[in-house]
Formats: structure tokens, C-alpha cells, sequence
């Protein structure tokens, strides 16, 4: 990393005016070509102000004076100096933005495309950068936060977060604009609004529209919903991405693909789809062995399917592993169960058929 951070060094404020200029132009990434056109002078004329610049404020080198530009609040995202023509990306009155956007997904390794082309995101950590503002999209986070959240409790020794967004803002850009869909303020970083689409920001769309679909008593409905949603997991949860967010969020998302599971194939029950629930039961409860209420609906659509011993043999299986590996029976709930296959109670497993 050839930047160092800029804490203890000189202000902007022993700029002059023109040099001020030149370092915000350099600290949104133009380079001495744009910078000399913006601010209507020669080229050369760029190089000589940026030299002057690194010695004054005692910089190693043009990317120490773009973290610089970031550290001082001199730079804000998306609104430097550029003279382009106006981008056809248009905005509207809430702010969204019309026109091509960039697609961010996590539910899988993490990978960002716009116009179906993948955008090349950098090494892992500047990609857990990425990954935290695509999780938490419509809020701002602090460089506090992407530190605790990427770092942890080893911080870089060098301000690196804001090296990492610059790179990213580059690469991010709304469709044919200058600007970035990553935006800056003084309280930190966030995606702008309406620019992205961002993959779990979808499945949470998804889950809202299978509970309304459930309350209206439209099962099929809520059944698609529920493949819809799982159709966007792709894989390892943000793969080999470093950091105590990334490894939070892989806990939590894999939860909430299970829950969605569960609720499809609470479905596919009520409808009678046995066989195919069976299936992908047996699937679930190899991959998440101590998942009582899987193994409960596995023993019920077996039942179901005329297969009481295999849904007592399941029953038998989950107690053994919940005894050899956390030390406790089983669970009220898979007792429960267990009793009810047992007695033949059919109104008790809720196996009445859900008319289509």
C-alpha cells in the first residue's frame, strides 16, 4: 500500500486557491487531462500544482493525496469538479435514479454486474467494504463501522477505507455518468438510492409478498414466492470474505434461507406434494442434522406417504445426534411429533390438504 494515513499532517487550508482546487479535483479521481480542462488550464500547469500540493502537505505520492482529499472532507463523491456533458441517467424527485443500475449479490460470493457485465471489485478486503454498504443499503455507515465491521480488532495500520472506496467508486459508476453509486457525507459511506439492486435487498421483497400471500389463503402463490426467493441463494454465502460482518452475516442469511425452506416446503405439504418435499427434506436435514423443526416436517411427510417407520427412524436419528453432540434430548416439539405418528393423529400433524 503506497499511502500512509494523513492524521497529524497539514491542512487543505495551506493551499492556495488554485492548488485547493486541483486537490479536490484529484481527490475525485480526475486525472491532469480532466483537471486541466475543468479548471482551464494547461496540463503541465496540473503537474506543477500537484507537486507542490505533495510537498506542502507533506504526501508521498497521488493516492496519499486523494485518502488526503477524503480524510479533510474536502472531496465528496459524485459532486467534484468534472465539466462532462449532462448524464442521460436522470434522477427524479425522491431522489432514485432512471437508466442502467449496478446489481450487487451476496447470497452467494459476492459479485456486482451492470448491463450483465461483471465488475471487477478488487482484493477481499476492499470487497467486505463493498459487502458491508450492501447490506446495510439506505444507511449510512461510518468509517468506524466498515473498520469494526472488515477489521475487527485488527484495524489496518494505514487509512485504507478511504483508498478502498475511491477504487470502488471507480468502478461502480450509474451507467454512462461520471458519477459512482457509492456517495460520501461526513458521516460516511451508502449506496445511492435507486442505483443498485442489490440481491437480499429482492429476497426481503420476496418474504413480505409470501406473508401477504399466506394471509390471503393463496398457497400456490406463496409456494412460487418461496422458489423465487431461494432461487436467488447461489452458493457460499459471501465467499472467503474476511471480517466479523461477513462471518455475522453468513450465520444470519443462512437462517433466513432455512426459514424460507421451511415455509416452502410447509407448503408443498399442505398441497399435498409429498414426493418432492420429501426430497429436498432429506437434503436439508443431512445439510442441518440438529434442525429439529426439519426433521419434524420430514417425519410428517413421510408419514404422510405411508412411510411411518422411515419417519420414526428419523426420529430415532435426530435423538442420537442431539444426544452425542449437544448433550440434550429432544425438543417438546419432535416429542410431540414422535407421539403423534405413533397414535396415527393426522388432524394433529396438519396434514390436511390445502385445496389448490
Amino acid at each position: 500500500m503506497p499511502t500512509t494515513a494523513t492524521t497529524g499532517r497539514p491542512t487543505a487550508t495551506v493551499l492556495r486557491h488554485q492548488e485547493h482546487k486541483v486537490l479536490s479535483a484529484v481527490g475525485c479521481g480526475l486525472r491532469d487531462d480532466e483537471i486541466a480542462a475543468a479548471l482551464a488550464i494547461p496540463e503541465g500547469a496540473v503537474a506543477g500544482h500537484l507537486a507542490r500540493i505533495l510537498v506542502k502537505l507533506g504526501l508521498r505520492d497521488r493516492a496519499a493525496a486523494i485518502v488526503h482529499a477524503f480524510d479533510c472532507g474536502l472531496v465528496v463523491p459524485g459532486r467534484g469538479p468534472r465539466t462532462q456533458a449532462v448524464s442521460p441517467v436522470l434522477r427524479t424527485a425522491a431522489g432514485r435514479t432512471a437508466g442502467p443500475k449496478v446489481q450487487i449479490s451476496v447470497l452467494g460470493p459476492l459479485q456486482a454486474r451492470q448491463d450483465g457485465r461483471p465488475l471487477i471489485l478488487g482484493h477481499l478486503r476492499q470487497q467486505a467494504v463493498l459487502a458491508a454498504l450492501a447490506l446495510r443499503a439506505g444507511r449510512t455507515l461510518s468509517q468506524q463501522e466498515l473498520l469494526d465491521g472488515v477489521w475487527g480488532m485488527e484495524p489496518p495500520v494505514a487509512n485504507v477505507v478511504p483508498v478502498y472506496i475511491y477504487r470502488l467508486r471507480k468502478t461502480l459508476r450509474i451507467g454512462d455518468s461520471p458519477d459512482s453509486v457509492i456517495e460520501h457525507d461526513r458521516r460516511g459511506y451508502r449506496l445511492v438510492s435507486g442505483a443498485v439492486d442489490v440481491d437480499v435487498a429482492r429476497m426481503e421483497e420476496l418474504v413480505t409478498d409470501i406473508g401477504t400471500a399466506d394471509r390471503a389463503g393463496e398457497p400456490t402463490e406463496a409456494l412460487r414466492l418461496c422458489s423465487q426467493a431461494l432461487d436467488l441463494f447461489r452458493g457460499e454465502l459471501l465467499a472467503g470474505l474476511p471480517g466479523p460482518l461477513a462471518e455475522l452475516e453468513r450465520l444470519r442469511l443462512t437462517e433466513r434461507r432455512i426459514a424460507i425452506m421451511q415455509r416452502k416446503l410447509e407448503w408443498q405439504l399442505r398441497l399435498g406434494q409429498y414426493s418432492e418435499a420429501i426430497a429436498e427434506l432429506f437434503a436439508l436435514s443431512a445439510a442441518h442434522p440438529l434442525n429439529e423443526p426439519v426433521a419434524a416436517m420430514l417425519m410428517r411427510a413421510l408419514y404422510r406417504s405411508g412411510r411411518q417407520a422411515d419417519a420414526l427412524t428419523v426420529f430415532d436419528r435426530a435423538r442420537r445426534r442431539l444426544a452425542d453432540d449437544l448433550g440434550v434430548p429432544p425438543s417438546r416439539m419432535l416429542r410431540r411429533t414422535h407421539q403423534m405418528i405413533l397414535r396415527g393423529d393426522e388432524a394433529g400433524l396438519g396434514l390436511t390438504r390445502t385445496g389448490q
